[in-house]
Parts: structure tokens; sequence; C-alpha cells
């Protein structure tokens, strides 16, 4: 009897995980890196975020998922993005370096909830206390104002830049909001030099006298990268994307509320 019993319980619990299996979110088509069910990006948007994250997938194979639904299906929002993320084979097969970036977005009553999950190749460089940072930081603040594409967008720069190793995990920790105004601090340095030396040319043609390293700065400066990395945002069409490769999460992740 106790055997049946035992039987008969794995046979409804098999049931009801294939039940919920088939309320998970199948990949859009053509396969792409920012699968926007909710509707929360425009299409502008959306190919700007396509295009920086294809980017970086095209370079170092790491691929990092934006997916945006407007309903869980009943499941806690980790356990949620993380059974996507297996079911959609985020990542590279044996490297596991995949990331996904669930959203959903307050829907009448309804709390907007964000989580981040990373596969067992991107923990130690963006580990799960940084994940967090990186949502209540660049996330909620722009999702609190339904701007979600520039939440998404930051994010998405500084897990790139993490994973890039453009700057460590205890730099963005510590210094993080420094790093984020740098380029607005040297853009606005540039300018009063190149104010004063206008000023002291008193009638002579514009750009005498100015250093070499600020003209070519200034030049430097029309091709704006959104960024300071170089996977910025860009335009694009979907395509060229295949789709998950195999890889696998180890539960790490981070998710906040607003």
């Amino acid at each position: 009897m106790r055997r049946l019993k035992y039987i008969l319980l794995l046979s409804l619990s098999l049931l009801l995980a294939n039940g919920f299996a088939q309320d998970l979110p199948k990949p859009m088509q053509p396969p792409r890196l920012v699968n926007d069910f909710a509707g929360i990006l425009n299409e502008n948007e959306q190919m700007r975020l396509e295009q920086k994250l294809l980017n970086y997938h095209d370079t170092t194979t790491t691929q990092i998922y934006i997916i945006t639904v407007n309903d869980l299906m009943g499941y806690d929002i980790a356990d949620f993005t993380v059974r996507v993320g297996e079911s959609w084979n985020v990542g590279q097969k044996g490297k596991n370096n995949g990331a996904v970036i669930m959203i959903k977005p307050r829907v009448g009553n309804q709390r907007g909830e964000a989580y981040i999950a990373t596969g067992y190749g991107l923990e130690d460089v963006i580990p799960d206390a940084l994940t967090k940072r990186i949502i209540e930081r660049e996330m909620i603040p722009h999702f609190q104002n339904e701007n979600y594409y520039q939440g998404l967008d930051r994010a998405t720069t500084i897990m790139i830049n993490l994973a890039s190793g453009k700057f460590s995990a205890e730099g963005y920790m510590g210094e993080g909001g420094a790093l984020l105004v740098l380029p607005f601090i040297i853009f606005l340095t540039l300018f009063l030099v190149v104010l004063f030396n206008v000023r002291k040319t008193k009638g002579r043609s514009v750009g005498h006298n100015i250093p070499l390293w600020i003209a070519l700065g200034m030049l430097s400066g029309g091709r704006s990268s959104g960024g300071f990395g170089s996977f910025s945002s860009g335009s694009g069409s979907f395509g060229g994307f295949s789709g998950g490769g195999g890889g696998s999460f180890g539960g790490g992740g981070a998710g906040g509320s607003w």
C-alpha cells in the first residue's frame, strides 16, 4: 500500500510539473535576445537592446536575455526565471555563460518585479550581491517612472562591463556612482577648456590654439557609445541569432520589486 501511495504521489508530481512546464513562455520567433511579451518597449528600443546584446554575444558567446511577461503563472519570480532560462537553454553548453533578466511590470494593483538569474559561468564575475545592486541602482529607479528602456540599457551595460573585466565587482559596489558620471565629468571639463580657449582667441578662428588632444576628444565624442564599454546600444533588426546554446543555471541571482 505504501509503495502504491508513493507511485501515485510521484505520478501526480510529474503531471503537475508537466502542466506548469507547458505554461512557460516559448522563445519568440525568429530567435532573439529581447523577448518583450509584456510590450513595455517600443520597436526602436527593442532593436537597440537587441543589437547591443547580439554584438556582445557575437564577440564573447555570452548570452544575456531580456524577457518581459505580464504573468508569472503562479511561480515565484526567481523560480520562474531559472525555469525559463533552463527551458530556453540560455548560455553555451559547458560554459554556462548565460543570464536572464526577467521583468514583470506593474499590472493593475500588482507590484512590479525584476530578477536577474546567472549561469554558473557568470556567478564569479556577477555574484548575487551585484545582481541585487544592479536591480536596485540601475533598474528600479527608472522602472518606477515606467522608463523600462533606460533601466534595461543601464543594467545590461553594467553586466557587460563586469563580465568583460572593464571594471571589478568591488569597483562597482564601492565606486559605481563615480564610474557612471565619469563620461559627464570628462565632457564638462573639455567644454570648459574649449570655452576658455574660444574667449581667449578674441575673434580669431574657433579651434585656434585648442590642444590636439582636446580636438581629438571632441571628434571621438561625436560618436557616442551610450555607455562606458564597447558594446553600446545601436539600431538594427532581429536576425543572426540562433537561440540558446545548451547552458544551465545554478541558482545564482537576485531580485527586487517596486
